[in-house]
């Protein structure tokens, strides 16, 4: 039998608010340390993507978070540096009072659409932002 490369398996999750504003954390390790990006990590062995959507969304913003819409996948080999990771993205809701950094978070905060082109944000997460804008705002 071949012996396989298999890319790693992640889960983003953009919160937001009535208002279309959202939730970022800024990472508190490389890749792009003190970067603000959409919470998220690696799915684990044995957990669904969804299940793994909503443990890092509560790890890193200790925010409890009802999973709304699937987003898209995202697989360009070069989207993360540690090597090929796919991302499967969802939007969610949840209370932004609860939100505190977390874990592999060392800030969270409240952005919106309009200040996006203005933050330095990880990864394509500028792009997967872009799309759960749409989406919500296609469902409102």
């Amino acid at each position: 039998m071949a012996d396989y490369k298999i890319p790693s398996l992640t889960a983003d999750i953009f919160i937001f608010d009535d208002n279309l504003n959202f939730i970022l954390i800024k990472r508190r390790n490389d890749p792009f340390k003190n970067c603000w990006a959409l919470p998220g990590g690696f799915v684990e062995y044995g957990e669904s993507v969804e299940n793994a959507a909503i443990r890092e969304a509560k790890e890193e913003t200790s925010i409890d978070v009802e999973l709304i819409d699937l987003v898209n996948v995202y697989s360009e080999p070069d989207r993360d540096p540690r090597g090929h990771t796919i991302t499967v993205a969802y939007t969610a809701k949840g209370n932004f009072n609860d939100g505190k950094a977390e874990d592999d978070a060392c800030d969270i905060a409240i952005f919106s659409a309009e200040k996006l082109d203005e933050i330095k944000i990880a990864f394509d997460h500028k792009k997967i932002i872009k799309d759960c804008l749409k989406i919500v705002k296609k469902n409102l």
